[in-house]
């Protein structure tokens, strides 16, 4: 038996949790239950919304408590690897980092992931859509700069219309007028990046209408970093046994 184990700090919102659940099941494909490896989830739907920390300071601490406190939970199940069901909550993981430091080697940052991934497949330029905490705070920019990608962001007049989109998810209520909103942002550039775990949910959706070629899914990407991993750990094992 491996000891390989995947935490996950979700409730961010609920729905991008049960998204991110079905897509471990897709991603590490098993013909018995006991191939994949356990994956404990902690849906802290709770939290203080991590936009109007990152924007306004508001319930800042509260927040940062209660990250910290679910990563704490994590570790003391002895999970491998943790994963934030949230770009915009990975604006905090430096302050956790110094109450929780032995939480830093087990989170997969998802935004490094995507960003890595671009990288890998020689994209020279992206669209960002992504709450407007994630968009100002410039956390994939700053990235993106680094590598040397070009990228454009919606203007803040358009933020709304953003958040209508990932509300419309959180809430699980869809019409004409999401999708066409939707499908606009993403259709402005050959490759978008999907910066909101809400966000892969609308694309499923409406995939079959959006011409754009490249379409980032930072938790799916992440998730199969983790599935070789554990390739990798399994195909260990068999050679020891052998």
């Amino acid at each position: 038996m491996n000891n390989y184990s995947i935490g996950v700090l979700g409730g961010m919102g609920t729905y991008a949790t049960i998204k991110l659940f079905q897509q471990y099941a897709e991603i590490f494909p098993a013909e018995k239950e006991w191939e994949r490896p356990r994956i404990i989830i902690d849906n802290n739907c709770v939290m203080p919304s991590r936009v109007r920390a990152a924007l306004y300071g508001e319930r800042r601490q509260e927040l940062l408590y209660s990250m910290t406190n679910s990563m704490s939970l994590l570790l003391k199940c002895g999970v491998s690897r943790i994963i934030l069901a949230c770009n915009t909550s990975h604006l905090f993981l430096e302050d956790i980092y110094k109450v929780l430091p032995e939480a830093e080697d087990k989170v997969v940052n998802i935004i490094d992931a995507c960003v890595d991934e671009i990288v890998k497949k020689n994209v020279p330029a992206v669209y960002l859509l992504a709450s407007e905490g994630t968009i100002l705070s410039g956390v994939y920019q700053s990235k993106l700069d680094k590598v040397g990608i070009k990228y454009s962001i919606p203007d803040e007049k358009e933020f709304f219309k953003l958040r209508l989109c990932i509300e419309a998810v959180k809430q699980n209520k869809y019409d004409e007028n999401i999708k066409n909103l939707f499908i606009d942002f993403v259709d402005r550039g050959s490759a978008c990046i999907l910066g909101c775990t809400e966000l892969p949910i609308l694309y499923d959706m409406y995939k079959e209408e959006i011409f754009s070629d490249y379409v980032y899914n930072p938790l799916e990407i992440a998730l199969k970093i983790m599935r070789d991993e554990y390739k990798k750990i399994m195909v260990t094992m068999a050679c020891d046994v052998n």
